[in-house]
């Protein structure tokens, strides 16, 4: 393997890093918000969070089947796993 191709194998393994721990930053900080979000909803007891969950997952679906962006689809999936995973959460805690 050449010098330059050496180079390139490493920027592009960098580029992969660097977008890899972007992603992970991004569903961090969608995870922080959502889940401030459900705390802040349940601190009404007449709130029926798992049905206030359910909706926005609902919401966000629609919005992936509107968008054309490949881009846009990927965070609003991250958001909806995200929400998904919540919903169990507060699911398992309500038992």
């Amino acid at each position: 393997m050449n010098k330059h191709c050496l180079l390139n194998y490493k920027i592009l393994r960098w580029l992969d890093i660097e977008k890899d721990y972007l992603t992970f930053r991004r569903d961090l900080v969608i995870r922080i918000e959502l889940i401030n979000w459900v705390l802040e909803n349940m601190k009404n007891p007449d709130t029926k969070i798992c049905d206030l969950l359910e909706t926005k997952m609902k919401e966000v679906i629609l919005e992936i089947k509107r968008t054309d962006s490949l881009f846009e689809s990927d965070k609003l999936h991250s958001e909806l796993r995200i929400m998904d995973w919540i919903l169990y959460q507060v699911r398992c805690n309500e038992m």
